[in-house]
């Protein structure tokens, strides 16, 4: 039975999301050839932001390892990326297991009324896995590295249901949540960030959503040439030649272009299946919603998202560069950063100087913490027989930098079953506190 959903999961995003699509379709009622093509345009849409991905990646890669050469610097811990940290979480017993465990937690969730997420994103099932693969590491211990990932479920799906509405209303997108590992942090961060920057005088007064910013700017406010720009000061700082700026200037600007193109054709696979969720929970559940959970790749086209992802870059190779006992190069991630910041441009209302600001610090958290957990990630990619390809240290910054991590981390090294126990009693009150307490306030309010 495990080889068999680790076979499905191996066939990747772009085979098995379409087949999931098309079953959740059919269960929801929608006809066959409506799910099927509904499906199909979600694996070609995923084909298209993996290229394009793949376009930001292999552009901003080698430019960043050149500008640390260029300043001489020697950073002894190589940020493999999110493919790496996949196959490294999936390389193990238990990163197969959190495939069934984390389907079971989400049925037994919905079931009782705790959460209104089913997440049908199977593939990044890893970010739960490559965490528990961490807690092992440091406990030696198999069965709370399972129950850390049943945890770590649970709580991603909390995180699901709170986000729902605010992606609804910044994204325009129905029904739709992303309980996704790399994302859905980054929306805890932003909250407090937001909330200082609204009590910073003149800071609180800027506008700079990306429509604020080409109102003043003309031209050069246009997100393609905003790409342009960026892609021209950054092969500058890596010291191209003429020829070799001008090619990394013409990339980034596609991808400001192309990236909103893809969602464009994501969500035209989604939408009738969102329509088919609401229609089918209004008929059979009424008063409840429900939340399709899907990966944040649907956010990622949007201008703020890229603008200040591009902006990102170059700002997070600085920091590794001047952060004191900062020992990440950022490589692999580079071109995660969209993911990282997805949320908390949601949270900052697409204002780019809030987005970038808040990334910054959010970033430099991102380094040290990705630093201080690579000898775990190491230790796990040696367990997993990954090939390090010469490397004596490795992480992830997608997942191994970000503070849900470390919490876990942490909490299993000093507490054992109690920390995470404590991590899990947490969560199922927060999920039912969203999903039973809070409605159930509102419609008093309403009846009152």
């Amino acid at each position: 039975m495990l080889d068999a959903l680790q076979w499905f999961v191996d066939l990747g995003a772009t085979v098995v999301l379409p087949i999931l699509i098309f079953a959740f379709g059919l269960i929801l009622g929608a006809k066959p050839g409506k799910a099927f093509i509904s499906g199909l345009k979600v694996g070609i849409g995923f084909v298209g932001l993996n290229l394009v991905i793949g376009l930001l990646g292999n552009s901003l890669g080698p430019a960043a390892q050149t500008m640390v050469e260029r300043f001489g610097l020697s950073l002894t811990t190589i940020d493999v990326g999110w493919p790496a940290a996949a196959a490294i979480s999936y390389g193990t017993i238990l990163g197969s297991l959190s495939i069934p465990v984390g389907i079971v937690i989400n049925i037994v969730l919905l079931v009782f009324g705790l959460t209104k997420t089913l997440n049908v994103d199977i593939w990044n099932f890893w970010h739960a896995a490559f965490v528990a693969s961490l807690v092992y590491v440091v406990t030696d211990n198999f069965a709370l590295g399972l129950f850390t990932t049943a945890v770590y479920f649970a709580m991603i799906i909390l995180l699901g249901d709170v986000i729902g509405p605010i992606i609804n209303k910044f994204y325009g997108f129905p029904n739709i949540t992303f309980p996704h590992g790399t994302s859905a942090p980054g929306f805890l961060f932003a909250v407090p960030m937001n909330w200082l920057f609204d009590r910073i005088p003149g800071f609180n007064k800027l506008e700079a959503d990306p429509e604020s910013i080409q109102k003043k700017f003309g031209i050069f406010g246009d997100t393609t040439v905003m790409g342009l720009i960026i892609g021209l000061v950054i092969g500058v700082l890596a010291g191209y030649d003429v020829g070799g700026v001008g090619e990394l200037g013409v990339a980034t600007a596609a991808v400001m272009i192309l990236m909103p193109r893809m969602v464009s054709l994501l969500m035209e696979g989604l939408t009738p299946i969102s329509e088919s969720a609401t229609e089918f929970v209004r008929k059979r559940f009424p008063g409840r919603e429900l939340y399709i959970g899907m990966d944040s790749a649907l956010s990622v086209g949007h201008p703020a998202v890229l603008s200040s992802s591009l902006l990102l870059v170059p700002i997070t190779i600085a920091l590794a560069i001047i952060l004191p006992g900062n020992s990440t190069l950022p490589f692999g991630d580079l071109a995660t950063i969209p993911f990282v910041v997805a949320l908390m441009a949601a949270v900052f209302g697409g204002n780019i100087i809030r987005t970038v600001v808040g990334g910054t610090f959010y970033m430099a958290s991102i380094l040290y913490i990705t630093s201080w957990v690579a000898p775990l990630v190491t230790d796990a990619a040696i367990a997993s027989n990954f090939d390090m390809a010469g490397n004596s240290s490795i992480t992830a910054m997608a997942e191994g930098g970000l503070w849900t991590t470390l919490m876990y981390v942490l909490a299993s090294d000093h507490l054992g079953w109690i920390g995470i126990g404590a991590i899990g009693i947490i969560t199922i009150f927060g999920l039912f506190y969203v999903n039973k307490v809070k409605p159930n306030r509102s419609q008093e309010k309403g009846e009152a």
